[in-house]
């Protein structure tokens, strides 16, 4: 075995962004496993990483528990093959090198002994390497390499799209979570590691060197994250309305004290409208975490990602900062097991910004941001296909995706839902989907995963009909519902034209008055004097086709070129 200090002396020139390029296997994230794969409970990971800046490289062991659903002769495990492993043990004892192998990103391992269901495995691996560098994170994954303006090393991780595999050996698929995570990252002197779950202690290596243990439970296989920097820090405690006590942590870079204190302000009336609006913070045993990092942002489980440099808004309040930290509920707490969801987590953070606006300012407020919103929808792509997809395949349009309308559209079709239904209603169906239930209390919940099926069938109950119809036409077809008006003499008659049934109701403004039309069978009139000006959907509650928006697309792409 070749001394890994050896290894660094004859690394190279440093890997530039898109370096080392990775396989086809691991820009794999989801979609259809290995029969091993999911014949496992992953229980436990116990995770060490060193990162070394200045040779941007990083060292790991990884001591994965798993417990057999099948029987089983080997472990598959995704790793991306720019981490080469040097040994690895199953039990203890050490495999000889003819043991596994990891051609094109998935590391196969052959067990010693064939297990039984319910039987318990422990493997270690240690590997180390050149990560992948970020071409454009967070939306292009890997490893972000910078510095301060001091020349400080800062660096931060971001594997949403790729997968856990461009970090750690993991099952890289949403399900995939383990039980429980703990986390040691030993950093050069000087700098600082906050990581996920609860810190358990600082260790001063005797050459100065830091080691950060941290503690999880069931973290996103995609939010386990590195961030490393000279960081300074901001402490809190927030008093929950649920009564509990809460941590609050910044780690800022140095310089930015102003700055970095007037967006940890945000913290507690932010945490506050969700507590009060979904219910309570997930993760209250652990923290809210907050880390600036040199990419954008992304909602690594209690220690969100913050790239957005302090920018100021009209509506008062950073989006980027509301946006990750609403992923703590869904996204988080509630995870979508099959990423054709992926609107679950996007659509209702998305949603949270008007939300947040409106308990914070009002209808008007709510109103414009609403409208932002729409001008975005482009409709090229179902957001759902009730398939077994990867992560590339919901996102990217080359792939089939829908890209931004997992955001926007799905913030719509929950902007729809709640005005068809109700707020009591939406909002017990919004809790049983991040909690499992209607009552959430500190300690009587866990992480959970959902899907839209089962979302579908919670509003069913709780609007007490059957409402298929609805999700069929916005998340299911990609075009969406047009609502043609006639008007002859002293009616106006209405007309859903859809791809299947839309008995979607519509409210009509007459002179001063708001009439409500039922709309059964996708048809429906009503009265007007000849003479009456006449507004449909006067309120926007509806999504639906608009020629205008269309055309400013149109307009906006023809002005791009």
């Amino acid at each position: 075995m070749i001394p890994f200090l050896l290894l660094l002396a004859a690394a190279g020139p440093l890997p530039d962004k898109g370096e080392p390029p990775l396989t086809a296997r691991t820009q794999i994230s989801g979609g259809p496993r290995p029969a091993e794969q999911t014949a496992v409970t992953f229980d436990h990971a116990d995770l060490s990483f060193e990162v070394l800046p200045k040779h941007r490289r990083i060292r790991g062991d990884a001591t994965l528990s798993f417990t057999a659903r099948a029987p089983l002769t080997r472990l598959v495990i995704d790793l991306d093959r720019n981490l080469p492993v040097s040994a690895i043990a199953i039990d203890g004892a050490a495999l000889p090198k003819s043991g596994w192998s990891n051609p094109e990103g998935q590391l196969t391992i052959a067990l010693p002994r064939p297990l039984a269901a319910g039987d318990k495995v422990r493997a270690r691996i240690t590997y180390g390497g050149t990560p992948h560098v970020a071409v454009n994170a967070p939306w292009d994954d890997g490893i972000v390499w910078s510095a301060t303006a001091e020349g400080k090393p800062w660096m931060a991780t971001t594997t949403q799209g790729y997968g856990c595999d461009l970090l750690w050996p993991c099952l890289d698929f949403p399900a995939g979570e383990p039980a429980s995570v703990d986390l040691h990252i030993t950093v050069p002197a000087g700098l600082k590691a906050p990581s996920n779950g609860r810190l358990l202690g600082v260790e001063t290596l005797p050459d100065g060197r830091t080691r950060w243990n941290w503690r999880a439970r069931q973290p996103n296989t995609y939010a386990i994250a590195l961030a490393v920097g000279p960081y300074d820090e901001i402490r809190g405690t927030y008093r929950s309305r649920y009564g509990n006590e809460i941590p609050l942590h910044y780690w800022h870079l140095p310089g930015k004290a102003a700055e970095a204190r007037a967006l940890f302000d945000e913290f507690a009336p932010t945490l506050d409208f969700f507590e009060q609006v979904i219910g309570p913070y997930p993760f209250a045993d652990e923290k809210v975490g907050v880390v600036e990092t040199p990419h954008m942002g992304m909602e690594h489980q209690t220690i969100n990602a913050y790239g957005n440099g302090y920018a100021k808004a009209p509506e008062g309040f950073d989006w980027l900062f509301q946006h990750e930290f609403s992923h703590e509920w869904f996204a988080n707490q509630m995870t979508a097991a099959n990423w054709d969801d992926y609107w679950l987590h996007e659509g209702f953070a998305q949603y949270m910004q008007p939300l947040y606006g409106q308990w914070r300012e009002g209808e008007a407020r709510y109103a414009v941001m609403m409208e932002a919103q729409r001008n975005r929808i482009t409709n090229a792509a179902p957001v759902v296909r009730d398939k077994l997809l990867t992560e590339e395949e919901v996102y990217e349009p080359a792939k089939g995706g829908a890209a931004g309308d997992i955001y926007f559209k799905g913030a719509w079709t929950l902007h729809t839902l709640r005005w068809l239904i109700g707020d009591e209603a939406f909002f017990r169906a919004t809790r049983r989907l991040v909690y499992g239930r209607v009552d959430p209390k500190p300690g009587n919940f866990a992480p959970r995963f959902a899907s839209t099926r089962e979302f579908q069938e919670i509003v069913k109950e709780e609007a007490g009909r059957d409402l298929g119809w609805f999700f069929d036409a916005y998340l299911r077809r990609a075009a969406l519902p047009e609502l043609v008006e006639m008007r002859k003499g002293d009616v106006l008659r209405l007309e859903w034209r859809t791809g299947g049934a839309f008995p979607m109701p519509v409210e009509v403004k007459i002179g001063d008055r708001i009439e409500w039309v039922a709309m059964e069978g996708g048809r429906g009139a009503v009265t007007v004097p000849a003479e009456a000006h006449v507004v449909v959907d006067p309120m926007a509650r509806v999504l639906r086709r608009s020629v205008a928006v269309e055309q400013f697309q149109a307009w906006q792409a023809k002005a791009r070129r």
